[in-house]
């Protein structure tokens, strides 16, 4: 297949398949949206539709946690392979000369990937470099993005708040049209204090909310619990999002349902964050060596709704990544132990949950932002396939990756190393 060109408008995608694996054809209207999925047609392809047969046709993903500002600075930080204390030391290293050309440079280039790997919606926390000539440097290169990018992708920007920033630095952040308020209470001096003061905040506000949650091993750091009681008192009608979460996985089952009923109670949505914390937790332990992520399966029985993303891209928090959706879902497979329809949910629906964006995906009524994806199967596409994908958003291609493999084993025996 040759790549579709960037901007086409597609009014259906023929021959694909869907997650269960049925050959349809998927229509579409001007305005983007599916109008109709029906059994693949053998029907001669109209102008504006793409043949894809046996594609795997998926809603597209979405990134609920990315750094943008720190994403690709592994090199420049000279981070050494480390736990999250040695990460925050060596990225505030680097803050100290962070501009908004260098945010703008490596943040442009993370999204490109993003992109192309079949993501269409992102969510980047920010921080305010307390070092730097400009504090707000990286919060204005991602608001610029927002808007340069608009057409292209949904790019919501949350403010990483310090517990050193005073409240009126946070408050100059905002002014300037930060979607979301975020912040990392478990870091504090006093968690509870810092908590309060970040929900006053967003209360005042009206902003939703996205917290930095109990990202270490240590089950006696239960900020979440915190987090859930003070949402609940106050009634906040704002999405309130509780990022890692890390410590639940060390909860005995008892304790653990207690704060699981508290956070379904609150309204909470949960995101993990499989590649980041493997990367970063347990390090300091000896054998076993424990996995670093939250009890993912308990949430999800218990109806909290759970979101999955890649969060550092080769930074000093994650020396690697793809910025694939797909190497979320491998993870949440092998070391969250989620099935397959859980690990697809994780980064694509329930992430539109997270950052309040209406349905998508290949059912009619959905918006079409979409991805196809050359693939066996939705196993082989989960597993991380890396082969061609078409990436659409409100129906036009947005992103499209064409790849050619060829090994020697492909080819028949009398070619190879055979005289006549």
């Amino acid at each position: 297949m040759s790549a579709p060109a960037i901007g086409t408008a597609v009014a259906g995608l023929r021959g694909v398949r869907t997650a269960a694996g049925e050959a349809v054809d998927v229509l579409l209207d001007a305005a983007g949206v599916v109008t109709e999925v029906r059994p693949a047609s053998a029907a001669p392809v109209r102008e504006g539709e793409l043949a894809l047969p046996g594609w795997v046709l998926l809603p597209s993903a979405v990134e609920p946690h990315a750094h943008l500002d720190k994403a690709f600075s592994w090199a420049a930080s000279q981070a050494p392979y480390g736990d999250l204390p040695s990460a925050i030391d060596s990225w505030c290293g680097y803050a100290r000369r962070l501009t908004a050309e260098d945010v703008d440079r490596r943040a442009r280039h993370a999204l490109t990937r993003y992109l192309a790997a079949g993501v269409t919606a992102v969510r980047s926390h920010v921080d305010l470099p307390r070092d730097a000539d400009d504090p707000l440097c990286g919060v204005r290169a991602l608001l610029g993005l927002r808007e340069q990018l608009r057409d292209v992708l949904d790019l919501q920007v949350c403010l990483l708040a310090s517990s050193l920033a005073d409240t009126a630095a946070l408050e100059r952040a905002l002014d300037l049209g930060v979607d979301v308020l975020g912040g990392c209470p478990h870091l504090a001096d006093d968690p509870v204090k810092e908590l309060t003061r970040l929900l006053d905040l967003a209360e005042r506000r009206g902003i939703d909310v996205d917290l930095h949650t109990d990202e270490q091993l240590n089950p006696g750091m239960l900020t979440i619990r915190e987090l859930a009681r003070q949402v609940s008192a106050r009634g906040l009608t704002q999405r309130v999002t509780a990022s890692h979460c890390v410590s639940l996985g060390s909860l005995d089952p008892s304790a653990l349902a207690d704060v699981l009923a508290e956070v379904r109670a609150a309204g909470l949505a949960v995101v993990t964050l499989p590649i980041t914390n493997l990367y970063l937790q347990g390090r300091e332990s000896a054998a076993p060596v424990p996995r670093g992520l939250p009890a993912v399966r308990e949430l999800l029985a218990a109806g909290v709704t759970v979101a999955a993303g890649g969060d550092n891209v080769r930074d000093p928090f994650n020396p690697v990544g793809r910025a694939d959706p797909f190497e979320t879902t491998s993870l949440l497979v092998t070391a969250a132990h989620l099935n397959a329809g859980q690990a697809l949910h994780a980064v694509t629906d329930a992430g539109r949950t997270v950052l309040g964006l209406p349905p998508a995906g290949p059912f009619q009524g959905g918006l079409a932002d979409l991805v196809a994806v050359q693939a066996d199967d939705l196993t082989d596409v989960l597993a991380g396939a890396t082969g061609s994908r078409v990436v659409l958003r409100r129906g036009r291609v947005v992103a499209a990756t064409t790849v050619e493999r060829h090994t020697a084993a492909d080819l028949s025996p009398p070619t190879i190393g055979r005289s006549e």
